[in-house]
């Protein structure tokens, strides 16, 4: 069933690999402290975080990587990081590419671990390529979403057959949920003029999100934010939202805002007006309610919708 990171590198090699790299987030206490008992689940994003959480209730422990506004692109493993992965049952990660840097630690933890890739969940017919390379970004439609909460919940109640009834049960409520929240976006996306539906973000992070709810999705840099956008791709994307009188720009919580405000420069010079429509989760949840995957897209749709349809940002 499970389709597992081949294991290409020596335990050492990870070792080296972590000991000579810097201090990163979670070193530096960003990190989620595990909960509950049972299971222990690392996970390395937020949304994975909250996943596992909700799937597997008092059966689990789970911590996270990677903090709250942090980018999973560019993120660095550590020494630390490495202690936690070994004391996991269960190492929870995204694949697809979006973990990159740490693409040699997970292979090399694969032969001794469970490591379980989200994105193994979805079929490649239903995955955007940019070239070769798949965007990994598949929680921003929830039907996929959906597809990796049934496969996550599937893992946990193969490692963990004695308590596969309540994994169930919890799987069963949280998908009630998810088809809610499918429904609220789309009920609130809707209620733009499909002239309107233009979301212009930071990086191309939207793609499933524009597939899936009717959005016309352009990112100011690419799928990877490792790599920054050049003059000449904010100058065609200005271009394209002075003529079509774009109104909003959306930035990002994990993404430095620098190449935003690029764009509102090159579009004003044209004559045009943008604003920043306000901040939008990509890559990690927020912090409050919206700590949680279903209250932070709830409140992403609700920011687009208000920009979008001239009310303002929403607060």
């Amino acid at each position: 069933m499970r389709k597992l990171f081949r294991a290409a590198a020596a335990a050492l090699t990870v070792l080296a690999v972590l000991a000579g790299s810097g201090c990163s987030q979670s070193d530096a206490g960003e990190n989620v402290p595990a909960e509950g008992g049972g299971i222990r689940v690392v996970a390395t994003t937020t949304m994975l975080g909250d996943l596992a959480s909700v799937l597997g209730g008092e059966y689990i422990s789970v911590e996270t990587l990677m903090g709250e506004g942090v980018d999973p692109h560019t993120y660095q493993a550590s020494a630390g990081d490495l202690r936690r992965l070994r004391s996991a049952d269960m190492i929870l990660v995204n694949g697809l590419g979006l973990e990159g840097r740490m693409s040699d630690v997970f292979e090399g933890l694969a032969g001794e671990k469970t490591v379980v890739a989200a994105g193994d969940a979805i079929e490649e017919d239903s995955l955007r390529f940019s070239g070769d390379v798949p965007d990994p970004h598949i929680w921003f439609s929830v039907p996929l979403w959906r597809e990796a909460a049934e496969y996550v919940s599937a893992e946990l109640a193969e490692l963990d057959p004695e308590n596969a009834d309540g994994y169930a049960e919890l799987l069963e409520d949280y998908l009630a949920e998810l088809d809610e929240l499918d429904g609220y976006i789309r009920e609130r996306a809707a209620s733009l003029d499909p002239e309107r539906r233009v979301l212009v973000t930071a990086h191309d992070a939207f793609g499933y999100f524009g597939g899936e709810y009717g959005f016309e999705v352009r990112g100011i840099q690419g799928m990877n934010t490792s790599a920054e956008a050049g003059t000449a791709e904010i100058s065609a994307l200005a271009d394209m939202i002075a003529e079509r009188g774009v109104r909003a720009v959306f930035v990002e919580t994990s993404v430095p805002q620098k190449s935003a405000e690029a764009l509102i420069a090159a579009v004003r010079s044209r004559g045009g007006t943008l604003e920043i429509g306000g901040s939008l989760y990509s890559d990690s949840l927020g912090d409050g309610e919206d700590a949680a995957y279903i209250s932070a897209f709830r409140t992403n749709i609700d920011t687009i919708v208000s920009a979008l349809s001239g009310e303002g940002a929403a607060e």
